[in-house]
């Protein structure tokens, strides 16, 4: 599974913006997928999540109620739209594959990261 993470850009604190992650191959309708971000001089950090099926999503604490996750296996996408950015959302952004977790290592695949940045 090869991931392509698109979407990022600047936008002023209150703004939206929705990332979308398409993937190749067959089996990424099998994979659950999630989204992390990693701020400057920060670790990567978990965002959200979402089953294969797309019936089970789960949110970081501080995106709950502003991010929400979807996917569409027939386009093998998934995308992350963001309401009611804050400064503190900057951050490059990357989705992966695998297996649903808050945590980087059961995900098997990553796409390359697209830059989010909020202004104030």
């Amino acid at each position: 599974v090869q991931l392509q993470a698109s979407g990022g850009g600047l936008v002023q604190a209150g703004g939206s913006l929705r990332l979308s992650c398409v993937a190749s191959g067959r089996a990424f309708s099998t994979n659950d997928v999630g989204w992390f971000r990693q701020a400057p001089g920060e670790e990567r950090a978990f965002v959200a999540a979402i089953n294969w099926s797309g019936g089970a999503t789960r949110y970081a604490a501080s995106v709950e109620g502003r991010f929400t996750v979807t996917r569409d296996n027939a386009k093998n996408t998934v995308d992350l739209q963001m309401n009611s950015l804050k400064p503190e959302d900057t951050a490059v952004y990357y989705c992966a594959a695998g297996s649903m977790s808050t945590r980087e290592f059961p995900y098997a695949y990553w796409g390359q990261g697209t830059q989010v940045t909020v202004s104030s």
